[in-house]
């Protein structure tokens, strides 16, 4: 009996300490790649929100005492599956991540879905992977993102085509999960508002010359060019080489294109384009705007969705009263949505106490959260033009 005894107190002692660790959020982004100007300040946005929960000293986690939260990087490249998919394996069995902030780009995203997270039962949050195939995919209710389908975007780029006047457009996309599922939706979309697309033609990341695809455009025909792919490699090259040979003088640049480096890259030439990205004029978009520029963060296209999607990694787990995604993962729609407390950027400590009491939030953050479907963003967009060199919000949707 008493080595019983004995066996069972090492038991609980050995699983408080584990309880007592550090819990461990990886942050998956492409840090180098197509989007690489824009996921540092993403990156930071996660981390902002981990900053402000360990300060407020209210995260358990299902542990008495407050716990510490630390967030681990890793790159996703945004485009190479096989090395996202290592970087995300290392992440959960070297560094013993208990979630996932990420992916970014939807191939990777899926990829690493689809042969980490599913295999080891580790939660996803993205704030910025768009593709439609992703609210239908298999992932044991895993995977969640703060950031819309491409399936909203295509409808929102339509409508603002069609208001602007435009009747004829040419489209090229990035041949990835991301580029084909925006380039269909936004056909699909702008035919139906009785618009015509004159070709909808694929490109290559990271090639020297893209004259090949630009001579097909041309020849097609359309009054402006919607440029489905990156703002650092491809849609930069497209745009450059349309200027260059006189193809198209005016793009229209979907949120894979939104950027502070594509204007400063093209130069005055690329004003008068117009765009769009996920974003909102909500109070929590102001707030959060205050926080990040006191960290010195500069808000960009899916930073606040970052720093929502890991306070909802947060919210779930005290709301659990566990760090473990198969104990927390049914409980991110919950802490997103009504009913509850409504909490905004700055008052993740409220949110925790309110949970540790037994009580209910309803988190709205930076980007206006509320998950639907497979919990996935309702959606929300901001409107741009490009004036005077930089991008421009004009408006939201």
């Amino acid at each position: 009996m008493r080595k019983i005894l004995l066996a069972v107190a090492a038991t609980i002692m050995l699983a408080g300490q584990a309880l007592a660790g550090d819990v461990k959020i990886g942050i998956i982004l492409g840090y180098t790649g197509p989007i690489e100007s824009l996921t540092p300040a993403m990156a930071e946005g996660a981390e902002i929100a981990i900053a402000e929960v360990n300060a407020s000293q209210e995260f358990r986690g299902g542990y008495g005492a407050a716990r510490e939260i630390k967030g681990i990087r890793a790159d996703s490249t945004c485009i190479d599956s096989a090395a996202a998919t290592a970087a995300a394996e290392r992440l959960i069995t070297s560094d013993k991540v208990n979630a996932i902030m990420g992916a970014d780009c939807s191939g990777v995203t899926t990829a690493i879905l689809q042969n980490v997270a599913m295999a080891n039962g580790v939660v996803m949050v993205s704030p910025s992977a768009t593709s439609p195939a992703l609210s239908t995919i298999e992932d044991d209710g895993l995977f969640f993102r703060t950031a819309p389908s491409d399936a909203r975007q295509g409808q929102v780029v339509a409508d603002i085509l069609k208001e602007q006047g435009y009747k004829t457009i040419a489209i090229t996309y990035t041949n990835n999960d991301y580029g084909k599922g925006l380039a269909d939706s936004i056909e699909t979309n702008f035919k139906a508002v009785g618009g015509t697309v004159t070709l909808n033609a694929s490109h290559e990341d990271g090639k020297g010359d893209y004259g090949a695809e630009v001579a097909a455009l041309a020849q097609a025909g359309g009054e402006i060019l919607v440029v489905a792919g990156y703002l650092d490699q491809g849609g930069k090259g497209i745009i450059q080489a349309s200027l260059d040979t006189g193809a198209f003088d005016i793009f229209f640049n979907p949120d894979g294109m939104i950027g502070e480096s594509l204007p400063a890259a093209i130069g005055a030439d690329l004003n008068g384009s117009i765009g769009c990205a996920p974003g909102t004029d909500s109070p929590g978009a102001a707030k959060f705007g205050e926080i990040a520029e006191a960290a010195g963060t500069k808000v960009g296209p899916f930073v606040p969705e970052s720093y929502d999607a890991a306070a909802l990694i947060m919210f779930a787990m005290q709301a659990a009263g566990s760090t473990r995604s198969q104990d927390f993962k049914g409980k991110i729609m919950e802490v997103a949505n009504a009913p509850g407390t409504k909490i905004y950027p700055g008052e993740l400590g409220k949110g925790l106490k309110i949970l540790r009491r037994g009580g209910d939030i309803d988190y709205v953050g930076g980007s206006s959260v509320e998950l639907i479907g497979g919990g996935e963003s309702a959606g929300n967009y901001a409107e741009y033009l490009v004036k005077d060199g930089a991008f421009t919000i004009i408006g939201y949707r």
